[in-house]
């Protein structure tokens, strides 16, 4: 087990997404975080104390959390004196990179050393199935967006919190580092070999009870030609009875692809509801995820209630508004 509460080490995160995972921790689990550090150039805050290593030890910090994920998963150099630090400080170190700490001799050698643990949550611990698109008992709801990093796990969070507070039977299925760093458990989807991934989500999502959901963390985008494998991977081995499309409205392109812009809602509601549909021919999409943080009260109202008008389904920001409309339209199935 990962010990807590965590300093959130963001880096020198260019900007504020590139250090999500941190936000996403303490967005859900606010109080295992302690405090944050940052190197000179770093453009991510998450409003927490800036701390040194010394300071986050003195005030209880068990572990360094990598809250950064870069482009390809990288491990700095930069970093690596910080980590070596902070090993030597007493801190246990986790991570959700593609690049593992225990494939980086310098930091092994240092835990050994001082007797500290390495976490890297980004790698499977399961030999998954090849999936077999048979039919589960039980349902299933699946966030996908217009592109990544763009409010899916917020969306799925979120959903499952409204729905076990309205008395539903539902658990969340973490498939991303972020998620599983604040839940404990899951699939590093974007880990497992290719043949394998919608075996995993087959194996994340197993039969369950009737009126159980599993609400699905997604991943990546269909339009992203970076990252759709995964999506699709989660379509099929997910065969989910419910999507919600997510969308960020200020994105002027794909995250990271300049030359790429994002698709429309209703481009994405077509493309994923035909491809959830070869698994489960029941699927439907029950309304529309925005992340409106960088809206206005007034911006934010507007845009969803355009949104709610030109698709016919129900708008919401799950962060900031709740996801009430969205258990209603489960209800209902």
């Amino acid at each position: 087990m990962i010990e807590t509460p965590y300093l959130l080490f963001l880096g020198d995160a260019p900007d504020p997404l590139a250090a999500k995972v941190a936000q996403g921790i303490k967005d859900w689990r606010p109080d295992n975080c302690v405090g944050q550090f940052r190197m000179s150039g770093c453009k991510a805050d998450m409003n927490l104390p800036d701390m040194t290593l010394e300071e986050a030890k003195a005030a209880g910090a068990k572990t360094l959390v990598i809250g950064v994920a870069n482009r390809g998963g990288k491990i700095s150099a930069a970093w690596k004196e910080v980590l070596i630090d902070a090993l030597d400080q007493g801190f246990d170190l986790a991570s959700g990179l593609h690049n593992l700490l225990r494939n980086e001799t310098d930091l092994t050698e240092k835990a050994a050393a001082t007797g500290r643990a390495l976490h890297d949550v980004r790698i499977p611990e399961v030999e998954y199935p090849i999936a077999n698109g048979e039919k589960r008992r039980g349902k299933r709801v699946l966030a996908v967006g217009t592109d990544c990093s763009i409010g899916k796990m917020y969306t799925a969070l979120a959903l499952d919190r409204d729905m076990k507070e309205a008395g539903l039977k539902s658990s969340f299925r973490a498939t991303g580092q972020t998620g599983i760093l604040i839940t404990g458990e899951g699939v590093p989807l974007d880990a497992v070999v290719a043949d394998f991934m919608a075996g995993a989500v087959e194996w994340l999502t197993p039969d369950n009870d009737d009126d159980h959901w599993d609400v699905i963390e997604g991943q990546g985008s269909l339009f992203h030609v970076s990252y759709s494998g995964v999506t699709l991977a989660l379509i099929h081995g997910g065969q989910p009875d419910a999507l919600v499309l997510c969308h960020e409205p200020t994105r002027t392109h794909m995250r990271g692809l300049p030359g790429y812009a994002l698709p429309s809602l209703e481009a994405l509601r077509d493309m994923a509801l035909e491809l959830a549909r070869v698994p489960n021919p029941g699927c439907q999409v029950i309304g529309v995820s925005v992340n409106t943080a960088a809206l206005d009260d007034g911006e934010a109202e507007a845009y969803l209630r355009q949104v709610e008008d030109r698709m016919g389904l129900p708008a919401v920001d799950p962060y900031r508004h709740g996801t009430a409309p969205l258990v209603e339209a489960l209800k209902a199935m």
